[in-house]
């Protein structure tokens, strides 16, 4: 498991910054994903999503398919992120071993269902757009509210540090 602090200062947040999206409220978002999806652990594997984010291979293939495919600038920078040759013979393994790739991966998922980030960062909002994006089914809607209670936990132990 990753240190939180440590995923979103080395990982989101550069990312991110990357891609050209300054927010402190992406950065938590994504955070939380990653804790809800994975408990931080990029090894993380359950029966459909790969990596941090639990990404399976068919969101990471409409991904590209459905969004950068009419995004060229945005995909040569995705592309720049993955590795030279590894990305050309099993591009859904850096899901699971490249942590700036898939956080881009996570964070095109939101931007491609058009969401709105809030202009303050509440958790329970947050918790909404993830279930919105990255829920499998109904059945996930309680996971709603555990993204809300990890996020908020998370910024307990960052006022005490």
């Amino acid at each position: 498991m990753m240190n939180a602090f440590e995923l979103r200062d080395q990982i989101i947040g550069p990312t991110l910054r990357y891609l050209g999206v300054e927010s402190s409220v992406a950065e938590e978002l994504l955070l939380g994903t990653a804790a809800l999806e994975s408990e931080l652990n990029p090894l993380h594997k359950d029966d459909a999503g790969l990596g941090i984010y639990q990404i399976t291979p068919e969101q990471h293939r409409q991904i590209w398919d459905t969004y950068l495919a009419f995004k060229p600038d945005l995909a040569s920078k995705v592309r720049g992120l993955a590795s030279q040759h590894r990305f050309l013979e099993d591009p859904d393994s850096e899901l699971s071993w490249n942590l700036s790739y898939a956080t881009a991966i996570a964070w095109l998922i939101y931007q491609r269902e058009e969401i709105v980030l809030p202009q303050l960062c509440d958790a329970a909002q947050l918790g909404q757009l993830w279930f919105k994006c990255f829920a499998k089914d109904q059945s996930q809607r309680q996971r709603e509210r555990q993204f809300s209670g990890w996020l908020n936990q998370y910024r307990a132990e960052l006022a005490v540090a």
